[in-house]
């Protein structure tokens, strides 16, 4: 038996994905995001919160455990779902964390919780030549760290039903996804270019659209595989989910605008542009971007 832990915002997709699977909704970390401040010193702030979360994270694995009978914990980034009883595994790429000055402490208070874990699966390739993370998914003071290899939903090899000059994938927290969908919008309109708009939501669109531009929320895998491979270029966050689909689907023509804030995709980001030929554009200067 194959039990999911899902979330308000996640339960949608893995509901669209894993119909058959028992689900139970833990409670979401909710931490806010803007373009002023730095994640690092979000977190900081949220610390108390985030601190209360996982203590509840605890107590509900406790619970779980005993009456379904549990034999192994996987947590995706989750630093609450441990145990003693039984074994558990922590998935992430980041091994270290880009925090600008708040690295260090950050590293520090991570591998704290990856410590309590029996292993950490990375979804990465062992060869630091081969990796698409990079220096994120390396750490000398680790152990029990294993490489799975990069993780897709999406089907290879599925068929091409329409094209597309470019595809924008916006996912990522709110008020953030809705200013980057704003704007691009805003210049998709201006042009006769054919441009797919992925927006990651089912919440109405009130901004008009012209003919050229579509518009398509919250597609299954192998409508989102289709729409990729369709794609003569993919405008993207550089969140590292939407990466290993890219590489996943050999899409290599990508615009990535990092989210404000989040030193992990300005790293990605960079990092893709000089390893991938990715082009890198930040979100203050799309005013001069044109289809």
């Amino acid at each position: 038996m194959v039990i999911l832990g899902v979330t308000k915002t996640t339960a949608f997709i893995f509901s669209e994905e894993f119909p058959q699977l028992t689900k139970v909704e833990i409670e979401p970390y909710n931490i806010t995001y803007s373009s002023n401040f730095p994640l690092s010193l979000k977190l900081i702030l949220n610390a108390p919160r985030i601190a209360a979360v996982i203590k509840k994270e605890r107590q509900q694995l406790k619970r779980l455990i005993k009456e379904h009978h549990i034999d192994v914990v996987i947590s995706d980034n989750r630093f609450g779902l441990s145990s003693k009883e039984v074994e558990c595994i922590y998935i992430t790429h980041q091994l270290q964390v880009k925090a600008g000055t708040l690295s260090r402490m950050a590293d520090k208070i991570h591998h704290h919780y990856i410590k309590q874990f029996n292993s950490v699966w990375v979804p990465d390739y062992e060869k630091e030549n081969d990796c698409l993370a990079g220096l994120l998914s390396r750490s000398k003071e680790l152990e029990n760290v294993r490489y799975i290899g990069p993780l897709s939903r999406l089907p290879h090899n599925s068929d091409v039903s329409e094209r597309f000059d470019y595809l924008c994938l916006l996912s990522g927290p709110e008020p953030l996804r809705t200013d980057l969908e704003s704007l691009l919008i805003e210049k998709a309109n201006n042009t006769h270019k054919k441009i797919c708009f992925v927006r990651g939501t089912k919440q109405h669109l009130a901004t008009r659209t012209n003919a050229n531009v579509c518009l398509v929320d919250m597609p299954d895998a192998l409508k989102l595989s289709q729409l990729i491979r369709g794609a003569n270029t993919v405008i993207c966050r550089s969140g590292y989910s939407t990466l290993m689909d890219l590489h996943h689907l050999n899409q290599k023509n990508c615009i990535l605008i990092p989210t404000p804030g989040q030193g992990e995709q300005v790293y990605l980001a960079n990092y893709w542009a000089h390893k991938f030929g990715a082009e890198v554009m930040l979100q203050k200067e799309l005013k001069a971007f044109t289809f």
